[in-house]
């Protein structure tokens, strides 16, 4: 949500100016030197196939695609459409219902502080043609003011429900009103209780609800809101599982302000019985097949990540260091094969270090040092790259205090810098002016108040796709940012727009769009582009300037319609503007198998048998030619032939007590545990672990080739972690096998060394942003810890309660 506030009227009090964009994408810190000198990176030739490319693919045929495109702003303006909403509205919340449905629920509420009362009229609005025009239901709210920040919650399958939760126009209690027909309806039903939370959806039935008050109630409705029943009391966090499962933390002196002190339970069978899955825990989260759970320690004084695969039966301890009352953990992503892990650092450092998990969960190998992640308010740069496979950008912080952007594309098996824009220069901060990166700005870069309008931008359905806000030198720059663009999933970037933009993918991919920031001048056109960036044409879309707040377009990246949304008369008479431009009539035409080329993902251009190979196959696809101007469509499918390969050392992580030294693929052990037994509690087993320093990446499918030797022994002998009480995992009627772990891991490498902390401007070169720890410390809550860091910003809409924040919050 953002906010632009300008005067109303007389004795009023401004009021805030917000688009929610609910639809928008999530794309979502410590370290070695390694990842930091990019020098060595591009002298190392054992990384060449999985880090360079020779060829840049735009680079290839961008003299022949850059044409211009005939009489195309005639077409475009045929089919814009402007809508004025003649209300002055506050806040705008912007709902997509189904999936290419084409209906959008625009929710508008003014919220106005006068004198000792609060003044609030809502409104509401729906649309059935992707915001081409709208019609007035605010009829149907039936006196109820819907609440801002959660008061529409849309089922997340293509079911057409739809609640919208608000109090009543008394200010006694809570209401919700039930579509079932995409919101053309609406069924009101009085809750006997105020609600707290967003009202959350059965992911596999989407009449079963469920809800948290505000006396920590948890309340059930097993028929899409008609009825409700509070099953259980003092429930501090709830989360859907599978198969009708529902786990929740709750504190049996009612409090959920002591945390560590939490019981973790769950109930199959919609509140009937409970069972308790957990003791002493922080915190839990979910994410693929993995149910975690963050542990206090006997002596309250760590904690450490439980992981179950069979939600919450039976448990094992994560190989990972404990965390300290000042650290925490977060899982920054997981899916049904590996789990990437934050461990915060010790101090007040900003800073820790990424692991990759195996299958299981359990047995962690350290990724990626020097990782950013703020210790105030929570924010990494971390991305998953959701249009390949593999790739994940992040930041770390070098040791002048500088932020740094490096990419994986093999899961976590290595991490690089960015390479260099082939047509952008070094910035001053370089200290060789012909060698230098591209720094990603993102959610760091947005919460020190640069100027950043957006996060980086992919699709799965636009294959290799990234767009990004950068800057080229040696660090990210406090300077206004340039947009990138990448068509390879990130191995090789292009300069595509000068300064700061808003920007969106329609077609799944055929259309970029951007209009440049500029929050002080009202805007009337925009820029969009038929061939990923490489060539822009502007439209002006309107003859009034629109001071502008956002854009927004069908989820999926599919659609071919986006709509600008602002405000024109700044001062006296803020009429919400919306304007819709639908791109169908500047594609004129379906594509056909003439406008496709098939195209090797992950690939150097070597042409060799193992060209292309990452994660033991290679995959080739069919994407638009360059200078082709058609309609993927709704319809588009992505097609893809996979390939196996013979695998290599890159298919492998490091296990277990071994890392990878700076400049190589190969792994070496630690010295601390040189020579050292490596025996874990499993399953309740004692288990020794024999290995040559390889384990595989989870999802890795190579054949045959190299196969480094591993092995686990079972010491047939039963064990029980020292770190969990006898009451851990204690369930009424019968006790499952407490799993855990003997020995922890020992703290991974020592601080090379103490983090000079600066500010961003210093050192004399006055570009580089660094981070800053009085900025930190001016932006915190007063509260110690990302882990209990309490997320009420009116642009924070996530609510989640569960502070290590650990577990999952953006999954």
């Amino acid at each position: 949500m953002r906010a632009v506030c300008w005067p109303v009227a007389l004795l009023l009090v401004s009021a805030a100016l917000c688009l929610d964009f609910e639809h928008a994408p999530s794309l979502g810190g410590r370290g070695n030197t390694a990842f930091l000198r990019r020098q060595k990176w591009r002298n190392h030739s054992g990384l060449k196939g999985l880090f360079e490319r020779r060829v840049r693919r735009s680079e290839e045929s961008v003299g022949e695609s850059c044409h211009s495109l005939q009489e195309y702003g005639a077409r475009l303006q045929e089919d814009t459409h402007t809508r004025v909403f003649n209300d002055v509205s506050g806040s705008v919340s912007l709902a997509w219902v189904g999936d290419g449905t084409g209906v959008l629920l625009v929710l508008t509420t003014y919220q106005l502080p006068l004198f000792m009362f609060r003044f609030s009229e809502p409104k509401l609005y729906r649309s059935e043609d992707h915001g081409k025009t709208f019609q007035d239901i605010t009829d149907l709210l039936n006196n109820t003011f819907i609440m801002t920040h959660f008061g529409i919650a849309i089922s997340p399958d293509n079911s057409g429900k739809v609640i919208l939760t608000g109090h009543l126009s008394e200010g006694k209690g809570s209401r919700i009103l039930c579509s079932l027909d995409f919101g053309k309806s609406f069924t009101p039903s009085d809750l006997p209780f105020q609600v707290l939370t967003q009202i959350s959806y059965n992911p596999e039935n989407n009449s079963m609800l469920a809800v948290i008050s505000t006396v920590y109630d948890l309340w059930l409705s097993e028929d899409f809101g008609l009825h409700w029943k509070k099953i259980h009391d003092a429930v501090c966090l709830v989360k859907w599982g599978t198969a009708d499962t529902l786990f929740f933390t709750t504190n049996p002196n009612g409090s959920c302000s002591e945390k560590g002190m939490l019981d973790l339970k769950k109930t199959t069978d919609f509140g009937r019985s409970f069972k308790k899955i957990g003791s002493r825990i922080y915190s839990f989260g979910l994410g693929g097949r993995f149910l975690f759970a963050s542990v206090m320690s006997a002596t309250r004084s760590m904690r450490m990540i439980h992981v179950s695969v069979d939600q919450g039966e039976v448990w094992d301890m994560a190989q990972l260091p404990d965390v300290g009352h000042e650290q925490f953990y977060s899982i920054l992503s997981s899916n049904d094969d590996m789990v990437f892990v934050h461990v915060d650092e010790p101090g007040d450092s900003g800073m820790g270090i990424i692991y990759v998990s195996d299958s299981r969960g359990i047995v962690f190998s350290k990724s990626l040092e020097h990782h950013l992640y703020t210790s105030t308010g929570g924010e990494t740069d971390f991305t998953v790259v959701s249009s390949l496979r593999g790739v994940y950008m992040t930041s770390v912080l070098a040791h002048d205090g500088s932020v740094q952007t490096v990419i994986t594309f093999n899961q976590g098996g290595n991490w690089r810098p960015l390479k260099k824009p082939w047509n952008a220069e070094c910035d001053s901060t370089a200290k060789d002016p012909d060698i230098c990166s591209l720094h990603i700005h993102a959610s760091y870069s947005t919460s020190m108040r640069l100027n950043v309008p957006m996060l980086p931008l992919t699709d799965h359905s636009a294959v290799g796709l990234i767009l990004a806000h950068g800057s080229v030198g040696d660090a990210v720059s406090v300077l206004s940012p340039d947009v990138y663009v990448s068509d390879d999933g990130g191995y090789t970037w292009t300069r595509a727009l000068k300064g700061p933009h808003h920007y969106a993918i329609l077609d799944s991919g055929g259309v970029l769009v951007a209009v440049e920031h500029n929050p002080i001048q009202p805007i009337s056109q925009i820029k969009f582009s038929t061939d990923e960036g490489q060539c822009w044409h502007a439209h002006n879309f309107t003859d009034t300037p629109l001071y502008f707040t956002g854009l927004a377009s069908e989820p999926g990246a599919r659609s071919l319609s986006l709509s600008l949304w602002g405000y024109r008369q700044p001062v006296f008479s803020q009429h919400l503007v919306s304007i819709t431009i639908d791109f169908h009539q500047l594609l004129t035409r379906d594509c056909g198998e003439e406008d496709y080329v098939q195209w090797l993902a992950h690939s150097d251009n070597t042409g060799g048998p193992d060209d292309g190979c990452l994660l033991g196959y290679k995959e080739k696809y069919l994407r638009l030619r360059k200078d082709t101007v058609c309609r993927n469509g709704k319809d588009f499918v992505i097609t893809k032939q996979p390939t196996p390969c013979p695998c290599t050392l890159e298919d492998f992580h490091c296990d277990f007590g071994y890392y990878r030294v700076m400049n190589s693929s190969e792994c070496v052990e630690q010295p601390e545990l040189k020579g050292q037994s490596l025996e874990f509690c499993l399953h309740g087993r004692k288990e020794q672990l024999q290995t040559s320093g390889y384990r595989k990446i989870p999802g890795d499918r190579c054949e045959g080739g190299t196969q480094p030797e591993r092995k686990v022994i079972d010491l047939s002998k039963k064990c029980v972690s020292s770190l969990l009480s006898a009451d851990f995992l204690s369930q009424s009627g019968s006790v499952a096998p407490v799993v855990s772990v003997i020995i922890l891991l020992l703290l991974l490498c020592a601080v090379a060394g103490v983090l000079l902390v600066k500010k961003y401007v210093c050192g004399g070169r006055f570009l580089v942003h660094r981070y800053s720890e009085m900025q930190r410390h001016v932006e915190a809550n007063a509260i110690e810890g990302v882990d209990d860091v309490d997320t009420t910003e009116a642009d924070k809409t996530n609510y989640n309660y569960d502070s290590d924040e650990d577990l999952l919050a953006g999954n």
